[in-house]
């Protein structure tokens, strides 16, 4: 059988770090191609692979039915690329690599994150992954390593599995490990040590996550030979090095004997130049365009003279015989689109806007699409992500709290911060925007302390519109409510006005609360973080009969 790996390269054999783990250097890892190879037959069969769901991936069902195989190897045996394999038994966080690949979901938050990664990463990983913004299935994100002997962290989501969407999650999987390497090279990084991008949550098989890592990796390296040292394919689970020692003959074989065992296990299907599954059915096909016979040009009639000739040819049918009526109709002319949304617009600005007579701001103009609003979104957000906005973060304008009775996460607005004399409104929306991104993605609430704001200027209802507008139909989708406390007539007023000529669906969410601890029934105490302004301020407007507040944690409670 093989050399165990764990036999090889232990935890244990290396030399401690700062979280007293044991660091393995790739010298202490054993090259695949160093490795013992099999010396039992290869037809003994192996039942790890027991899937209801799918076909055993070593054995080629249409090859089998029509008794032949193909002479040509779809891996060949190439040793250059064999020299970059390693198989590890262990903890990728613990090799001294240039980079660690961790497996996360959406929002990267450390309870998703491969286990036990921040822990002997320290707090300042958790810490950059939520300044990131989230990543998307397939793809990939660096940061620093912190703690960990590596020198950065690449962090990939991989996709959830349904038997259904089975080529769909392929893809998307061997989109994981190829964003990944091109994330490796794009920071200058030769060397990566992959853990299995799956999860028992998401349902994806073992074996056919196994087949798409080693097939992505090889067409990876084939085509970046010089651009990669080292690929470190580490388990965790026996399982895992059991599948992983059987299947890697399959795609870096050693030798001409490897390479023929690989001719009669490889699956049917093992991708295209990049290892992701192609379905000729779904093709896009672009058939070039019909030979028509050009008519040939009149000639000029007796006695015209040559200076008259070009406007002849000018009106012949010689373009019009390349086009398909039929398809130039489909597509509208996109000037045509513009002069019309033009024309909505100025017909909004010229109408009567009672609005703006009143001193509430502009709310005309067409309301915009889901995909105007998607891209007025993505440009404002990917606008603050660029942008240092600390001095707006400093005003406390907007910030983060904890979360509802119910677990909603919470955003608090303080009116009283809003300055608006001496507030950049343009980056005010950018940083907004910033906040809001990794929270409007599931639902949410909103605490807006409007104590002691009537005394500052706010900002008009137009200016409202557009804020909202920014932030999309998912900010609407997603809010579950807004707790205003200490409302004032204004305010309700301003509200009003918002429901009737902005948005019903979004600001009839409003909760009007008079007291902190009526605030309180619906956001314990502990879970935000109060000024000391908006404690005196409600025992002003309340009295203060019968309340007492704690000097020191600030509660309000009622006299004993």
């Amino acid at each position: 059988m093989y050399v165990p790996v764990a036999d090889l390269a232990t935890p244990g054999d290396g030399f401690p770090n700062e979280n007293g783990d044991s660091v393995v250097t790739l010298d202490q890892v054993p090259r695949w191609i160093d490795a013992e190879q099999s010396v039992e037959d290869d037809d003994n069969g192996d039942s790890s692979f027991s899937n209801p769901y799918f076909h055993d991936p070593l054995t080629s069902q249409s090859e089998a039915e029509s008794g032949g195989i193909s002479s040509i190897s779809r891996f060949p045996v190439d040793n250059e690329v064999n020299l970059k394999i390693y198989l590890w038994r262990g903890n990728p966080w613990n090799l001294e690599v240039d980079a660690m690949v961790n497996s996360t979901n959406e929002i990267m938050d450390e309870a998703h994150s491969s286990p036990g990664l921040h822990a002997a990463a320290g707090p300042g990983l958790a810490e950059e992954c939520a300044t990131l913004g989230g990543c998307r299935t397939g793809m990939a994100k660096a940061t620093c390593a912190y703690d960990l002997p590596a020198r950065k962290v690449i962090h990939t989501v991989g996709p959830k599995y349904a038997v259904k969407y089975h080529t769909a999650a392929e893809n998307a999987l061997s989109h994981c490990y190829r964003s990944c390497l091109e994330v490796l090279i794009e920071n200058g990084l030769r060397s990566i040590a992959f853990g299995c991008i799956y999860t028992e949550a998401k349902n994806y098989p073992r074996e056919p996550a196994a087949h798409v890592a080693m097939r992505t990796v090889r067409r990876f390296l084939e085509k970046q030979r010089d651009s990669v040292t080292a690929v470190v394919f580490c388990t965790t689970s026996t399982l895992d090095t059991e599948i992983y020692k059987r299947l890697l003959p399959l795609y870096f074989p050693r030798d001409k004997h490897e390479e023929e065992v690989a001719l009669l296990k490889l699956p049917t299907d093992v991708g295209d130049e990049n290892g992701e599954t192609v379905i000729d059915e779904r093709k896009i096909r672009i058939k070039p365009l019909p030979k028509k016979q050009v008519p040939k040009p009149p000639e000029p009639p007796a006695g015209v003279p040559v200076s008259d000739l070009c406007p002849i040819r000018r009106t012949s049918s010689y373009l019009d015989s390349f086009l398909d009526p039929a398809f130039m109709s489909l597509i509208k002319d996109p000037d045509e689109r513009r002069v019309e949304q033009w024309g909505k617009t100025v017909q909004a600005q010229n109408g009567w806007n009672f609005t703006k007579l009143l001193g509430l701001g502009d709310l005309g103009g067409p309301r915009l699409s889901a995909a105007e609003e998607y891209s007025l979104h993505s440009r404002h957000l990917s606008k603050a992500n660029s942008l240092n906005l600390s001095e707006i973060a400093e005003m406390k304008i907007i910030y983060r709290g904890g979360v509802d009775s119910e677990g909603r996460p919470v955003i608090v607005v303080v009116g009283a911060h809003f300055l608006l004399r001496c507030l950049d409104l343009d980056r005010f929306v950018l940083y907004v925007v910033k906040e809001f991104e990794p929270i409007i993605q599931k639902p949410y609430t909103i605490v807006y302390f409007h104590s002691a704001a009537s005394l500052q200027t706010q900002p008009d209802l137009g200016w409202m519109r557009k804020l909202q507008q920014i932030l999309g139909r998912k900010h609407q989708r997603n809010l579950h409510a807004i707790y205003v406390l200490h409302p004032s007539l204004g305010l309700k007023v301003a509200v009003f006005a918002l429901q009737l000529l902005v948005d019903n669906a979004a600001w009839k969410k409003v909760v009007y609360v008079d007291r902190l601890l009526q605030l309180f029934r619906y956001v314990p105490r502990e879970q935000l973080t109060i000024p000391d302004f908006v404690f005196q301020h409600d025992l002003e407007v309340n009295g203060g009969k019968g309340l007492m507040v704690d000097p020191r944690t600030k509660y309000v409670y009622h006299r004993p």
